[in-house]
């Protein structure tokens, strides 16, 4: 389930940049409208999951109906020639798919004894099955090959990852039962299903930074998903797909460092040293090139691991130690709305207008540009964090 839940998603996302500029002619705007269809997705999915699987159908059942449902929408978007009808179709996509990234854990959390022991071993399959899916893209199939992109075989990414959700959607319906964990009748309040209810966190001053630098560090991680193929493409860097599989497989590794460096460093330090790792990956790609500075490219690849596991799984623990067991849904579901939801909207929004403002005469992008802004809006958030988060009235935070 983990493997084929995340095969997916890897298998279209990571070429899509290329494709849209490539193959659908789309400007920088238009491809940031597409990519937002992720945020909108986040944004839409507490209500999904708050108002029907939790309440009225079993989660397998569901996670089923929504990627059959996904997988003819795959189909659409395979045979969709104009970025108009391109977009209605993947924004119909990433309202079905998002909601399900909520579904898989409750399956998997449902089965489990000691799910802090557990889980890891299950969700990691999800990462094998992302880096599989660009492995696959690059070096078995051949799709992102400079002859591949410009045939359009990029396209062919739609259909393998249509047909990956066909096969999970009818296997969901084998899944161990996972039924409803809330009363149908009982009363819904959109604040509980945003996780509004942890907005009242925001009185502490370092959460209330945190959260603003949550939100800020988006801007730059957009540019990174929208961005980073077409630009390694453009390089001419081979097997790009392939190549950006290094992030995950950084991501992966890094994930178990993370404990050592709360022990050893305590939360702040780590987060920094993430916001740190965004500029300087976006440094390296400004400065790099697909010839005798190609190394740089892959090290900014690399850097994938502290970028997004530093950040973003250090912010969660963060987050659970400040809600405690009161708020501690709420305060994930609220950071989850303000960063995959709120701040990722802004960065692919922002990622699309400096494409835009920083393309040439000839149609060609000038990436330095484009990677140096965002570098800098990672290092302002880096001293804003520094600056304004106070480690010394902070508890102890355990990382396990």
């Amino acid at each position: 389930m983990m493997f084929l839940e995340f095969f997916i998603w890897g298998a279209w996302f990571v070429t899509l940049g290329t494709y849209l500029s490539i193959n659908l002619k789309a400007s920088g705007s238009e491809t940031a409208a597409v990519f937002s269809t992720q945020s909108w997705g986040a944004i839409i999915a507490p209500f999904i999951i708050g108002l029907i699987a939790d309440r009225y159908f079993n989660a397998e059942k569901i996670l089923g109906i929504l990627h059959i449902a996904g997988a003819l929408l795959m189909y659409q978007m395979y045979h969709s020639q104009e970025v108009g009808m391109f977009y209605t179709y993947v924004l119909g996509y990433m309202i079905l798919y998002m909601p399900t990234l909520a579904l898989v854990n409750s399956v998997a959390f449902n089965q489990m004894k000691d799910p802090e022991k557990e889980f890891p071993n299950i969700r990691v399959w999800g990462t094998i099955g992302w880096i599989l899916a660009g492995l696959s893209i690059s070096y078995l199939f051949n799709w992102d090959s400079s002859e591949g992109v410009t045939q359009g075989l990029l396209k062919n990414t739609f259909l393998l990852s249509g047909i990956a959700a066909l096969i999970l959607g009818i296997f969901s319906f084998i899944l161990p039962k996972t039924p409803p964990k809330i009363v149908s009748n009982e009363k819904i309040r959109v604040g509980d299903l945003l996780g509004l209810d942890a907005l009242k966190l925001l009185k502490d001053k370092n959460f209330a930074i945190f959260f603003i630098s949550s939100i800020l560090i988006c801007i730059p991680l957009a540019f990174y998903y929208q961005n980073a193929h077409p630009f390694l493409t453009s390089a001419g860097i081979e097997n790009p797909t392939g190549k950006m599989a290094i992030g995950q497989i950084s991501e992966a590794l890094f994930l178990l460092l993370i404990p050592v460096f709360f022990v050893r460093y305590g939360f702040k330090k780590t987060i920094l040293v993430g916001m740190l790792a965004w500029a300087i990956r976006y440094a390296l790609f400004a400065y790099g090139n697909g010839g005798d500075l190609s190394f740089m490219l892959i090290i900014g690849i690399a850097l994938h691991g502290i970028c997004y596991d530093f950040f973003f799984v250090s912010g969660q623990i963060y987050t659970n130690s400040k809600a405690g067991e009161k708020y501690k849904s709420a305060a994930q579901g609220l950071i989850t709305l303000a960063t995959y939801g709120v701040g990722m909207l802004i960065g692919f929004a922002v990622a699309g207008w400096i494409t835009d403002n920083y393309k040439m005469l000839d149609g060609t992008i000038n990436w330095q540009m484009v990677w140096i802004i965002p570098a800098g809006i990672a290092f302002a958030v880096f001293l804003l964090f520094a600056l304004l988060f106070d480690s010394k009235k902070e508890k102890e935070i355990q990382a396990i």
